[in-house]
């Protein structure tokens, strides 16, 4: 990224405080590489880090100290009495007996109060045990005062370089100007917009993606290998599928079998849907081969997803050996993209249309202005076929440059496991793809009822359905905006809504043992544990996932409540 710091990134205040824990010598080079892996890994930037945080038996740890100085921020410590009244996600045996808290990564960034971003991570040295542990939360940011400024109170900042101690007051409401960062070494560049973060990781691809998110978690996982039947509001596939006329299509399909697949007239049936030339389709395995075949097939130098959405393309781009850039957008910003985010050197761009996990549909107008010469615009449309009308969709569209849309035929007509969609881009783009796809990539039976999905009668069953999905979504949001304790990201859009409730985690095992399978939010990159997908069902399933919601929301007490 360029050296330069944009405007917005040095006047937006910092508000990250970084929990370190670290025995009794660790050296500084591994408490700071920690905190910055956990950073990147976050798709968070050392520019918005506010303090480190740490209890005051470490306040002289020469490793904590050399950090925060090398992050330019102040070192804050708190008594070990203060943090252990901290309740904690990852606690500990060692660090209670030794210093009387369970976790002093976790409960020394939570300690003001705020939102824990990421949960304690460890360093990862060769040959030998961990020496530090590191966890990072969003709050206000430590002002900077000089001693006489300010009573007496439990927390203690200290100055990195200026070798003093400032006591601070007991509250974190003093009114103090914002930090204003200055562009630092160890950061990854400007951050393009206030309401998003952008980094580009520097792990080694592997299995699981990268950071503390696992990109290959996948909403089945909630309810594969379980003893007992759950009602299934972890996986986005339009229950009750598919229907029994595509059934008996795809059965008919079986006897041709001997020979080898045709895509020709399913390719054809693609095209004329959306009145495009045969040139401009490529029917893929499902979305997911889509974005292997982009990931490996394209010229790309600096790849950028908007996240939170669907993790499998990053999974897809790391696997192909790209460094991947992130566009976080927030929460408090209703998960709107504001295309002056996306840094102008990105020469691809993955965004979700309407995203999941978040169900935000973005104006096609705003997704426009993403596109450029010299960029690849990828917009997965997954589940634009649930969306009454298909109001913002850019298929069909020739005029927008480097635009690919992609489309899965798996949500809307229950095929997950018949793997089927397909690409819609410019020649070129397809050639390219269509060159890295190995012989016969799409089986009979998937051609069959792509054909078949294309069809004037299953395109009025879709809009029907996207009908339906709309008004028992609003009955979901209803019940749901009936707790207080939950927050509902919207308006959602999509066949699946997101919430956000503190013990999210808890309260997703009491819904198993209710019977009842939600997505976590975790695995998504710029969301935590205190988020949940909950797809959406026919009202008599909705009005019984409401009263087991109410009773794991009962059974954990006033602690959620």
């Amino acid at each position: 990224m360029s050296e330069a710091v944009d405007a917005a990134a040095v006047l937006r205040p910092a508000s990250l405080a970084v929990g370190v824990g670290a025995s009794r010598g660790a050296p500084a080079d591994e408490v700071l590489g920690l905190v910055r892996d956990t950073l990147r890994g976050a798709g968070l930037s050392p520019l918005d880090v506010a303090e480190l945080v740490t209890v005051d038996a470490k306040a002289d740890e020469p490793g904590i100290v050399a950090a925060a100085a090398a992050l330019g921020v102040p070192l804050r410590t708190y008594p070990a009495v203060e943090l252990a009244r901290v309740e904690v996600p990852g606690p500990s045996g060692a660090p209670l007996a030794a210093v009387g808290t369970p976790s002093v990564a976790e409960a020394a960034a939570l300690v003001a109060g705020g939102e824990l971003l990421v949960p304690k991570r460890k360093s990862a040295p060769r040959g030998r045990a961990p020496m530090v542990t590191c966890a990072v939360a969003r709050r206000d940011p430590c002002g900077r005062a000089d001693a006489a400024d300010v009573p007496s109170g439990p927390g203690r900042c200290v100055e990195p370089g200026a070798g003093r101690i400032v006591v601070l007051p007991d509250s974190e409401d003093r009114a103090a100007p914002p930090r204003q960062p200055a562009s630092r070494p160890d950061d990854d560049g400007p951050h393009p917009h206030p309401t998003a973060a952008m980094h580009t990781p520097t792990e080694s691809p592997d299995a699981t993606g990268a950071g503390t998110h696992d990109l290959r978690h996948h909403g089945d996982a909630e309810v594969r290998g379980q003893d007992r039947d759950l009602t299934d509001l972890a996986v986005n596939v339009r229950a009750g599928t598919p229907p029994a006329w595509l059934r008996d299509r795809i059965s008919a399909s079986l006897g041709s079998l001997a020979a080898y697949p045709d895509g020709r007239p399913a390719r054809a049936a693609v095209a004329a849907r959306h009145g495009l030339p045969v040139e401009r389709v490529l029917l893929t395995a499902g979305a997911a081969e889509a974005f292997v075949l982009i990931a490996r097939a394209l010229p790309v130098r600096r790849p950028v997803v908007v996240h939170p959405q669907f993790t499998e393309p990053e999974a897809a781009l790391r696997a192909a050996g790209h460094e991947v850039g992130r566009v976080l957008l927030r929460a408090e910003d209703g998960f709107r993209l504001d295309p002056s985010a996306v840094p102008e050197d990105a020469d691809l761009v993955v965004v979700g249309n309407p995203t999941n996990p978040t169900s935000v549909l973005h104006p096609a107008a705003v997704l426009e202005q993403l596109a450029r010469p010299g960029r690849t615009l990828v917009v997965d449309e997954a589940f634009m076929d649930a969306v009454p009308d298909e109001r913002e969709t850019l298929c069909g569209r020739t005029d927008v440059p480097g635009l690919v849309v992609l489309r899965s035929l798996t949500k809307t007509w229950g095929l997950a496991g018949l793997r089927i969609g397909y690409v819609l881009a410019g020649p070129g783009t397809i050639r390219a793809l269509e060159e890295t796809q190995p012989l016969w990539p799409v089986s009979s039976p998937a051609l069959t009822a792509a054909e078949a999905c294309m069809e004037p009668r299953a395109l009025a069953e879709a809009a029907a359905a996207g009908e339906r999905i709309a008004v028992d979504r609003a009955h979901l949001v209803a019940g749901l905006m009936e707790f207080t304790e939950v927050r509902v990201a919207g308006p959602a859009e999509g066949p699946f809504v997101l919430v956000r409730l503190e013990r999210a985690a808890e309260v997703r095992e009491r819904l198993r043992m209710l019977g009842f399978a939600a997505r976590r939010g975790d695995t998504f990159p710029g969301l935590g544990p205190e988020w949940l997908r909950l797809a959406v069902r026919d009202r008599v399933t909705t009005n019984r996932f409401l009263q087991a919601f109410d009773q794991a929301l009962q059974t954990l007490g006033s602690a959620v409540r």
